[in-house]
């Protein structure tokens, strides 16, 4: 349960809400009201359905590749630690969202899935993250867990885009500023300890 507790807050500092909140704004802002509600259900179908494929089918593909648990956890908490602090410098990562994508999202009709399902909110971060947990909880009952905690990031990224406006003008850029440090601050953390579980694994000596 411990370990599953720390999987769920890692899950919602990756996909960071407050951060992709402002992005969300950002994208949306010339579209009526019922646009961006549309936008922000279509996304959270769209971020539900991609991290339950990844739940279910990421393992197989790790095993097709033939990428070990050791090797993904190591390039895991690289992946997680350049988001980590992308959000301690309050910039957007071009990993998961680069200037040219941003452009391109502004004239697209819609934006739901791309960019903002994906590679924004449900990127790598979050895909390796996913594959990450399936690979240490490889029961049904865990998988099921798992998955509960997919759908509540689904309902809760439902909640925070559909109320986007109001929140933003809420907290300000000030406020989601500090909240984003803060969870880039708790990532950095959790990276750094999936880089040393793996670095272990992979070089015993280390231990």
């Amino acid at each position: 349960m411990e370990h599953l507790i720390t999987f769920a807050i890692t899950m919602l500092t990756v996909t960071n809400p407050a951060g992709n909140l402002a992005i969300f704004a950002g994208l949306t802002a010339n579209r009526t009201e019922a646009e961006k509600q549309a936008i922000a259900r279509q996304t959270a179908i769209a971020i539900t359905v991609i991290m339950l494929v990844v739940t279910w089918v990421g393992s197989l593909l790790l095993k097709a590749f033939g990428v070990t648990p050791p090797g993904l956890e190591v390039a895991g908490g690289v992946i997680i630690a350049l988001l980590g602090l992308s959000m301690l410098r309050s910039k957007t990562d071009a990993m998961t969202h680069s200037p040219e994508e941003h452009e391109e999202a502004q004239t697209k009709d819609s934006i739901a899935v791309v960019p903002m399902a994906i590679p924004i909110i449900a990127g790598p971060g979050a895909i390796t993250t996913l594959i990450l947990a399936t690979q240490k909880f490889p029961t049904f009952e865990d998988r099921f867990i798992i998955s509960l905690v997919a759908v509540s990031i689904g309902l809760l990224f439902w909640l925070v885009l559909y109320f986007a406006g109001p929140i933003s003008r809420k907290l300000g850029v000030t406020g989601m500023n500090i909240v984003s440090k803060i969870m880039g601050m708790v990532l950095t953390a959790i990276a750094f300890q999936m880089l040393a579980n793996g670095l272990k694994e992979l070089l015993p000596g280390l231990a």
